[in-house]
């Protein structure tokens, strides 16, 4: 007998099944006893002898039940198993250290994160990676309807990508090494090769913050193309592709509210929204090289309010403070042709038109007064000759986050790495 998923029963009324899964809670109701089975589509109701439940296995064993299935409108598939036998397939050693029967895990986070093992068996957490499989795949469908091609880039890299402390150094046979901070160098040499070009992966950054918006490692969407006129033909892909992961969200998470996304983004110059912040806050903002977590809730809530909208670009970011490959917007000195995507209050993408240029990049690696001999296969690319480009990243874990309403982004992480945590 092969085995029948617990979410397909209903298809069965009448049958003998075979199901598998884990033994999730039991009821006793008077003489009426059920045990409660979970597996990946999910949980069914199984009525037992009245003394059936005492020679059961600790929750979250294994088992295998063969029986048949009856039709109850009182059960929450609208059917249960009867006459049930009942065989361990594998058993647990005791009680787990989370009760998964609940509807929601109300230990601390930091239990929660301990325990991941048990913990990501519970139907909100599992929700939250169903829902960042869901937008991965929507990213994907929408750049290969555009003519875009995946690719895998080294995540061990010989020189920081962005320059700065917050780079994970490593012993490579001897030499010294980077974890990647993006993969930027790759993505821009490969529409050299490509023209338009997309990953998914992980990336690190060795940021000191302890917040609950910071991850050392998480997984970014990168997008990058050639052949634009400037970081508008950019956007209107961020735009394309952002309504195609919102689309592909509501299957996984039924209820969660998921908002349009505007055809064109609602846009403002980053020096605008400074002026705006300062006059209603009543601060002097001027020279300010960023936007503050609290500037971008108060711009996000002004976009709600002036276009309706949950995202907001951000564009013209001080040119300083880019990173050196960031094009310079042409119409307004000292500010870049960068931008950040906001989204329910938080910064969720960066991107803009990139350098493209060889004779510019020499120039922007001199202001800083940084070295060329170590980006020298990066700057090939351009010596050979790029089109102009620019593309943007998307934090996957950030979206998830606000889309699902969590107060901290480890929530909605398998397996966190910060400041703090490195197991399991």
């Amino acid at each position: 007998m092969n085995r029948t998923l617990i979410a397909t029963l209903p298809d069965h009324v009448g049958e003998t099944v075979r199901v598998q899964g884990w033994l999730h809670a039991t009821r006793a109701l008077g003489r009426t006893n059920f045990v409660l089975l979970r597996d990946r589509s999910g949980v069914v109701q199984i009525l037992t002898p009245p003394d059936g439940a005492r020679d059961l296995p600790p929750r979250e064993s294994v088992l295998e039940v063969e029986g048949q299935v009856v039709r109850d409108a009182r059960a929450a598939l609208g059917v249960e198993l009867h006459a049930p036998v009942l065989t361990v397939l594998s058993p647990s050693s005791g009680s787990p250290a989370l009760d998964l029967a609940k509807p929601a895990l109300t230990a601390s986070l930091p239990f929660v994160l301990d325990h991941a093992p048990v913990s990501l068996r519970h139907a909100t957490r599992q929700a939250a990676a169903r829902l960042s499989a869901a937008l991965v795949q929507g990213f994907r469908t929408a750049l290969e309807a555009e003519g875009f091609v995946e690719v895998f880039t080294p995540k061990v890299l010989g020189t920081a990508t962005e320059g700065g402390a917050n780079v994970f150094r490593l012993d490579y046979f001897g030499r010294a090494a980077f974890l990647a901070q993006s993969p930027q160098f790759y993505k821009q040499m490969l529409v050299g090769a490509l023209e338009r070009v997309y990953e998914v992966g992980p990336v690190f950054r060795a940021e000191p913050h302890d917040t609950v918006r910071h991850l050392s490692q998480y997984t970014s969407l990168d997008v990058e193309l050639g052949f634009i006129e400037s970081w508008r033909d950019v956007a209107a892909v961020l735009q394309r592709v952002m309504a195609a992961m919102m689309r592909s969200a509501p299957s996984t998470i039924p209820g969660v509210p998921v908002p349009p996304v505007p055809d064109p983004l609602p846009v403002i110059h980053f020096a605008d929204a400074l002026e705006m912040l300062g006059a209603a806050l009543g601060a002097d903002l001027a020279g300010e090289p960023d936007l503050a977590p609290a500037h971008e809730r108060w711009l996000c809530e002004w976009a709600e309010t002036q276009y309706g909208s949950d995202f907001l670009l951000v564009v013209g970011y001080p040119l300083a403070h880019r990173p050196f490959y960031t094009h310079p917007d042409p119409e307004r000195p000292g500010y870049s042709a960068g931008f950040d995507l906001l989204f329910r209050g938080q910064e969720i993408v960066t991107g803009g038109q990139r350098l493209h240029r060889h004779a510019d990049y020499l120039a922007a690696l001199s202001a800083r007064g940084w070295d060329p001999t170590p980006y020298a296969s990066y700057l090939e690319a351009f010596q050979a000759g790029m089109p102009p480009h620019g593309g943007f990243a998307i934090g996957l874990e950030r979206v998830v986050q606000k889309l699902v309403g969590a107060a901290n982004v480890r929530e909605v992480c398998l397996f966190p790495r910060d400041v703090h945590r490195l197991a399991p």
